[in-house]
């Protein structure tokens, strides 16, 4: 995958309510507004029970790590969350040294997001 080839993929969950954003290449400063812009969208449709498929996301900054801490406030103010599904093992560290796998729920697979709802 390209440098510049970063896609965020929105689909509806097997289960009510749940909606499963699948991102994939370079998470960072210059792509971090589009996934800021598509969270609020899901917002927007009041659709607050999000999990983010990371398993194609081959680097994250503190950037793109921050869209996922303003995001999850407003969604549990809506009585909903953010999971965070399958991170790569290079996401998975720098979720560790931030300190957001004590905030989020950070699971590996489907069946374990949807059980966090």
């Amino acid at each position: 995958m390209a440098l510049d080839e970063f896609t965020i993929d929105v689909e509806d969950a097997p289960q009510k309510g749940v909606t499963i954003v699948r991102v994939a290449g370079y998470l960072d400063a210059h792509t971090f507004e589009q996934l800021e812009e598509a969270i609020a969208g899901l917002f927007a449709s009041s659709k607050y029970k999000v999990i983010v498929d990371l398993e194609k996301v081959e680097y994250i900054s503190s950037a793109g790590a921050g869209v996922f801490i303003g995001a999850l406030s407003e969604a549990q103010e809506h009585e909903g969350n953010i999971v965070l599904m399958n991170p790569t093992s290079n996401v998975r560290e720098v979720f560790d040294l931030l300190g957001l796998s004590q905030i989020f729920n950070v699971v590996d697979d489907q069946s374990a997001a949807l059980a966090a709802f």
